[in-house]
């Protein structure tokens, strides 16, 4: 698999499927993700003093490094959190077609 330097992943959680599925349409709608994956997940976390447990939903949007801050600031303004997790993680590998594919879908 070639290296990818171009392409980042960005992670965010939300507390309502609806919010997901409106999140993850936005994204992709505004050609700043080439997909978008939204799974239900279990987060323990601290807030506010205390420990929390909450089920969430997590969204994994793949897109390249030129559209990830525009990227971070759509799921900004569009987020309901207080302080949303919002974080880029690089793509270090990906097949030719699928990172082909990303590239074509963004921008």
């Amino acid at each position: 698999m070639p290296v990818a330097e171009d392409l980042v992943m960005v992670t965010t959680t939300v507390a309502e499927q609806a919010e997901a599925d409106r999140l993850a349409a936005a994204c992709v709608e505004a050609r700043l993700a080439a997909c978008v994956q939204c799974e239900a997940v279990s987060s323990v976390y601290r807030w506010q003093g205390k420990v929390e447990t909450a089920r969430e939903y997590r969204l994994n949007a793949k897109t390249t490094r030129a559209c990830r801050d525009d990227l971070m600031a759509l799921i900004q303004r569009l987020h309901s959190y207080e302080t949303p997790e919002i974080v880029s993680i690089s793509i270090e590998k990906a097949s030719d077609a699928y990172g082909a594919w990303i590239r074509d879908e963004t921008g």
